[in-house]
C-alpha cells in the first residue's frame, strides 16, 4: 500500500540541520522532515502498521517510509511503549501478533525487550538517531513550560507524559494502571473499547479519566492528543486542550534541544550540529 499524505507544507528553502521525525503507533506509521525551525518540509507520509511486527519487520517499514522524503541529518522516533537509552523495554500493541485487541505473543515479548532501536535505524539510514516515548514526544512539542503539564494520547491504546516547569520526568506508564471495574486506562479508553461501547459511553469515561488524573497530579494544563480526540463531544474543562493531530512529529525537533538531552541519554551514531527549536503556544484542532 502507498504512503497516504496529508496535507501540504513545502517550503522552498530547508534551514538545517533536518530532522527526520518517525511517529509509531498501533494502526499507523507517520514519518516527514522537518527544518532547524520546526517546519514540515514534506507532506506527512503513513502507512499502515504491518501484523505481526517484530522488530526487522518494523525497521523494514520504517526504511521504505523515507524513500521518497527529502534529504535529512538526523533521526527522531515517537515509540509506542517504554524507551530507555534508545533501548525499548516494552512494546505493548506490537508486541500483538494480531493487531491491537489481541493477545501479546512471549516471543514478540522477547523481541523486542531490549531491542536497540535507536542503534539498528541510526546503521540503516546513517544519521544520529534518539528515541522516546510518543506521549513524551507529543508532550515536547506543545508543553508550556509553566506549572504541572500532563499529555494524554487517545489512539490504539492511550499513552500519558508529565512535564513540570518544561522538564519532562520519568515516563510513567499510567495506561497500564488500574482505572475502573478493574480495567486499566489502555482497557477502558482504547479504541476497541470505544467501538465495542460506542461514542457516548467513551465520552463519559473520557469525562471520568480528566477527572481522575486531575486528582493525581493536580495538573495546571492537560493535552489531549491521538486520533480519537476527534471523537470528543463534551465540553472539556479551561484548563484542557486538543492539540494538533502532528505534534508527534514535531515533538522530534525539540528531543535535539540541550535542555532536552537528559530525556535521551543515548544517541546512536554521530552528533550533528546542534539547533535551537521554536517554542510554540499549544496548538489546538482544526
Amino acid at each position: 500500500m502507498p504512503p497516504v499524505t496529508t496535507r501540504s507544507t513545502t517550503r522552498p528553502a530547508v534551514a538545517r540541520p533536518a530532522t527526520l521525525a518517525f511517529d509509531i503507533g498501533g494502526t499507523g506509521l507517520k514519518a516527514s522532515v522537518l527544518d532547524a525551525h520546526g517546519a514540515m518540509v514534506h507532506d506527512r507520509v503513513r502507512v499502515e502498521t504491518p501484523y505481526p511486527c517484530p522488530p526487522t519487520v518494523l525497521l523494514a517499514a520504517l526504511q521504505a517510509l523515507v524513500t521518497d522524503l527529502p534529504p535529512f541529518d538526523r533521526i527522531s522516533i515517537a515509540f509506542p511503549g517504554v524507551v530507555r537509552g534508545g533501548h525499548v523495554l516494552t512494546a505493548p500493541h506490537l508486541s500483538m501478533p494480531t493487531g491491537p485487541g489481541g493477545k501479546p505473543s512471549k516471543e514478540l515479548v522477547a523481541l523486542w525487550h531490549g531491542f536497540d532501536l535507536a542503534g539498528e535505524i541510526a546503521a540503516a539510514l546513517g544519521k544520529p538517531t534518539r528515541v522516546l516515548n510518543d506521549a513524551d514526544m507529543q508532550g515536547l512539542d506543545v508543553v508550556a513550560g509553566t506549572g504541572v503539564e500532563i499529555v494524554v494520547t487517545l489512539g490504539t491504546g492511550v499513552g500519558t507524559s508529565l512535564f513540570k516547569d518544561g522538564v519532562l520526568g520519568p515516563h510513567l506508564e499510567l495506561a497500564h494502571h488500574p482505572f475502573r471495574h478493574g480495567e486499566s486506562y489502555d482497557e477502558q479508553l482504547g479504541d476497541v473499547a470505544r467501538k465495542r461501547i460506542g461514542k457516548k459511553k467513551w465520552n463519559k469515561r473520557i469525562a471520568t479519566a480528566i477527572a481522575t488524573l486531575d486528582a493525581l497530579v493536580l495538573f495546571d494544563h492537560m493535552y489531549l492528543g491521538g486520533g480519537n480526540t476527534r471523537h470528543i463531544t463534551f465540553e472539556l474543562p479551561p484548563n484542557v486542550t486538543i492539540i494538533d493531530q502532528n505534534a508527534g512529529l514535531l515533538g522530534g525537533l525539540r528531543l535535539w534541544d540541550d535542555s532536552v538531552r537528559k530525556a535521551a541519554p543515548r544517541t546512536a551514531g554521530a552528533e550533528p550540529a546542534p539547533t535551537t527549536a521554536r517554542k510554540s503556544a499549544p496548538r489546538r484542532r482544526n
